[in-house]
């Protein structure tokens, strides 16, 4: 699936003044609460909402500071507490940037409770002195502040100013919560000198839009030397207003088979693009694609160490390729060396945390840290190895259209031999060779080519294919008993999880830790693990299995034993977001079942057929009985991983079959 982020360009929508839909003007004034206020709003009819915040309203607007422009923004919200789950509401906490002397201030900050005693609105208002910093980075402090006296049923509101020398930096807004929003509302103002594209996200529709035009005339101050007379001068230009509004939003819920909610969340932020000052020439403040990966191969923080020598590691490299002429083979033993002999410390960063070299000599790194001395090993071997920039799937989607480096949170590399390309991830000791782990299928990715325009590359879950095929013949053991043989090929993700597992618990413990989902007394002996050093594949499970009949003599067998789905994934009746598996799955299960001696069939299910929309899914459960013999097989096969929320129903009801059907159960009994 595709990014939803939409992207307007400024300059189109001052050219139309278009009005997207009408909007709804706040007329929610600080301090105007009534006991009319405190009567429960339609938001609590949802029972899992400990708050609903009653409204939201912001703005941003530049504002003369001498001898510049500075961004004023202001934010207004009121929040009914429902009940000591939502406390944590009357607790505000604001970043405010520094850099050298230029900081974001603080400003007007005022903050009340108000609480119904006796049928009267009583207002505890918070002290000006109750507002502290804390230091959280080198260049972010927050001012935190607690509004006092909250209890179950309380209204807060509270309001700041944000003062910012940083004018190209707009502050994005959030028109959802973890709790239900009555009503909530943006509003920008920017001057025409200052180009921005919106990136706007509304999936569900919800937001309202308005733009309008208008004059403003900007008074500055300038000093030549601090001895020299003031001069004042004026600036007019027009200025678009733009209200951004959303009404009875729901709240954000986390929902399972989700990427990540921020790829949902109703939205809009800006990002610079141009300066576009009168008599003077346009310029672009954003990099193009080429730029941007120009820039990262020059910084120290990325792609520096890749244009040196890297004399270090001349010997280790030509001791891996030694007598390997293969291009792809010599590629294979860099790469095994660097996953088998580094430690990833850290998956979630774009830039290196310390010098290539470094990275070399401590044998630890996040993983872009190993992925790019990755490709320098193979680029110091004379193969072709680039970076490949990705977001992970938790981290949100990317944007195709601009280069924001803070969209992406991860680094992997790409080997092209010929004309084919491998993936690569040397910081997951149990990748193989041109694999990379589902968190990295989350759509638009870009390989950066040196000396050429970045390649957009899609890592789609749709095309990952993940299948698992099993086999189990069962048959009459003593005392009623039923003995069994066991054989499976796992998805080659669970290939992955199984090998860590019997790694740490060793292959006996770590199946004796199966033998409870069999559902009956069982004890599984004779344990055989195919390929389990070979990360390029998936393993081979083998293993024997008896199970004890139940005490009345009747044996209760679900054919598919543990690989039965006995739960529906989707439990909500609605769905606001798409289902995102992170594969597409092809599970296929097969049974032979002899009947054992002194018993016979009381109980078959029936055989069933289910689709999902015709083509996007198939389940089939295929059972029959022959004299002494039972021949069953299942298969769930989706011909995609990605559903949109409108597909949610029929994909539920798809799955309450497959939990249906499977539950079910083959009855022998002894005979008489």
């Amino acid at each position: 699936m595709r990014s939803r982020s939409i992207v307007f360009p400024l300059h189109l929508i001052v050219g139309c003044l278009i009005s997207c839909t009408a909007f709804s003007q706040s007329k929610i004034k600080f301090g105007k609460i009534t006991p009319e206020d405190f009567k429960p709003t339609s938001a609590e009819k949802d029972t899992s909402a400990h708050a609903v915040i009653i409204a939201d309203v912001g703005s941003s607007e530049y504002e003369v500071d001498r001898d510049d422009l500075n961004l004023i923004f202001k934010q207004y919200k009121r929040i009914k507490i429902i009940d000591k789950n939502a406390y944590d509401e009357a607790t505000v906490r604001v970043g405010l940037y520094h850099v050298g002397s230029a900081e974001e201030k603080l400003q007007n900050v005022k903050a009340v409770a108000y609480n119904l005693v006796d049928g009267k609105v009583v207002e505890t208002r918070m002290d000006s002195k109750s507002i502290f910093n804390d230091k959280v980075g080198k260049s972010v402090n927050v001012k935190k502040f607690t509004i006092p006296d909250v209890k179950e049923g309380t209204i807060i509101e509270y309001s700041y100013t944000v003062n910012s020398p940083w004018k190209y930096d707009l502050k994005p807004w959030t028109f959802q919560n973890e709790y239900p929003v009555l009503f909530s509302e943006y509003t920008v103002e920017i001057p025409e000198f200052y180009d921005f594209v919106f990136l706007k996200q509304d999936v569900n529709g919800l937001m309202k839009h308005k733009a309008d035009v208008d004059r403003k005339t900007f008074n500055l101050t300038y000093e030549s030397s601090p001895t020299a007379a003031a001069e004042h001068y004026s600036m007019s230009a027009n200025t678009v207003r733009n209200v951004w509004s959303a009404e009875n939003v729901p709240a954000l819920k986390e929902e399972g088979y989700t990427t990540s909610l921020s790829n949902h969340i109703t939205r809009i932020e800006f990002q610079i693009a141009a300066l576009k000052f009168p008599n003077t020439p346009v310029k672009p403040m954003m990099a193009t694609w080429e730029k941007f990966s120009e820039e990262l191969y020059k910084s120290e923080d990325f792609g520096a160490d890749l244009g040196k020598n890297n004399g270090y590691l001349g010997d280790v490299v030509d001791g891996l390729i030694a007598g390997v002429k293969e291009d792809t083979a010599r590629a294979r033993r860099i790469y095994n060396y660097v996953r088998m002999n580094f430690t990833c410390t850290d998956h979630d960063g774009l830039y290196l945390s310390k010098p290539l070299k470094t990275v070399f000599s401590s044998h630890n790194g996040n993983e872009t840290d190993i992925n790019l001395l990755l490709i320098a090993m193979l680029r110091r071997a004379k193969l072709k190895a680039d970076p490949m920039i990705l977001s992970t799937r938790d981290h949100g989607v990317t944007n195709e259209m601009y280069p924001l480096a803070a969209r992406f949170n991860y680094t992997t590399a790409v080997l092209t031999v010929d004309t084919l390309s491998y993936f690569l991830d040397a910081s997951l000791s149990y990748l193989g060779f041109g694999r990379l782990s589902s968190s990295c299928y989350n759509g638009h990715a870009r390989v950066l080519v040196e000396g050429s325009t970045p390649v957009p590359v899609y890592l789609n879950p749709d095309d990952l294919l993940e299948q698992k095929t099993t086999y189990v013949m069962v048959m009459g053991g003593e005392g009623g008993s039923l003995k069994g043989s066991y054989q499976q090929v796992p998805t080659y993700f669970e290939s992955c999880s199984m090998r860590a597992g019997i790694k740490d618990k060793g292959k006996e413990t770590y199946f004796k830790g199966q033998e409870k989902d069999f559902g009956a007394e069982t004890t599984i002996s004779g344990v055989e693990v195919e390929d389990m050093n070979d990360n390029e594949v998936s393993l081979k499970v083998k293993y024997d299995f008896e199970m004890k009949p139940d005490e009345s003599g009747m044996l209760y067998i679900n054919p598919l034993f543990k690989e039965a789905t006995l739960k529906n994934p989707f439990l909500s009746e609605t769905r606001f977001y798409p289902v995102e598996m992170s594969h597409v799955i092809d599970e296929t299960y097969t049974l032979n079942l002899s009947v054992p001696e002194g018993y016979e069939v009381e109980e078959l299910p029936k055989s069933a057929v289910v689709k999902l929309n015709e083509t996007d899914g198939i389940f089939q459960y295929l059972i029959q009985a022959s004299e002494n013999t039972i021949q069953f097989r299942s298969r769930i096969k989706l011909s995609r991983a990605v559903f949109a929320p409108e597909e949610y129903p029929e994909l539920r009801r798809f799955y309450d079959m497959i939990v249906k059907k499977q539950s079910e159960q083959i009855v022998l009994k002894r005979k008489s």
